[in-house]
């Protein structure tokens, strides 16, 4: 059986190069990327088997990645790879379409392991992490993060809500205290980050998510 087929997304140099003689060895590494626009680009080009994704990048972090290429892609997996072990990460990143989550303290066996039983189906977390995120998918009062949602900042939000229930340009800028072409550059970036085309797909991107 030919090596598995594996992309590595990390703007950390000496880990990166690490990882890469660490796992060499192991699998086909087709490429690397240190930030969002570069990480799309390659597991776009190379559609790897696996993607391991660092959840920190520059240009949005690893859910605007998965957010980005995670649904053109269905035959890739992607596993989260981080320093951090804070609950919104790991829930925003499994609920974007990450197969698992494992901290940068795992052992390169270990991490090999992962990723193959990530390509193979399962979902791998490192053992501390795993109560909580089944804790969290079971429980009603967790409000899990939206990856598309959290590429807005508050005030784009604020200006997404009003321009969703109908108020124009004009009377947003009003009642945010703030010009009519900053509420255009606003709702330029919104409709650029989401991926919408007019004010009606925004009006039912936000009823879903019952932001208004």
């Amino acid at each position: 059986m030919s090596n598995l087929r594996v992309f590595i997304v990390d703007d950390h140099e000496v880990f990166l190069s690490g990882l890469r003689a660490e796992l060499s060895g192991a699998f086909d590494i087709v490429g690397s990327a240190a930030d969002v626009d570069s990480a799309v680009r390659g597991i776009t080009e190379t559609q790897p088997d696996v993607v391991l994704l660092d959840v920190h990048l520059p240009g949005g972090g690893g859910r605007t990645v998965l957010t980005r290429v995670g649904s053109t892609l269905p035959d890739t997996k992607f596993l989260a790879l981080s320093v951090s072990d804070a609950a919104e990460d790991v829930i925003g990143v499994i609920r974007a379409g990450a197969r698992g989550y494992v901290t940068k303290t795992i052992s390169a066996a270990d991490l090999g392991d992962a990723v193959r039983r990530v390509h193979g189906g399962d979902a791998v977390f490192s053992p501390r992490l795993a109560g909580f995120v089944l804790d969290a998918f079971r429980s009603n009062d967790v409000e899990l993060s939206d990856a598309e949602l959290d590429q807005l900042t508050p005030r784009e939000i604020e200006v997404l809500r009003q321009i969703a229930r109908g108020f124009t340009y004009k009377q947003v800028a009003s009642n945010l205290v703030v010009s009519v072409k900053t509420v255009e550059t606003h709702m330029s970036s919104v409709l650029r980050k989401l991926q919408l085309s007019s004010r009606h797909e925004l009006a039912v991107w936000a009823s879903t998510r019952k932001l208004i």
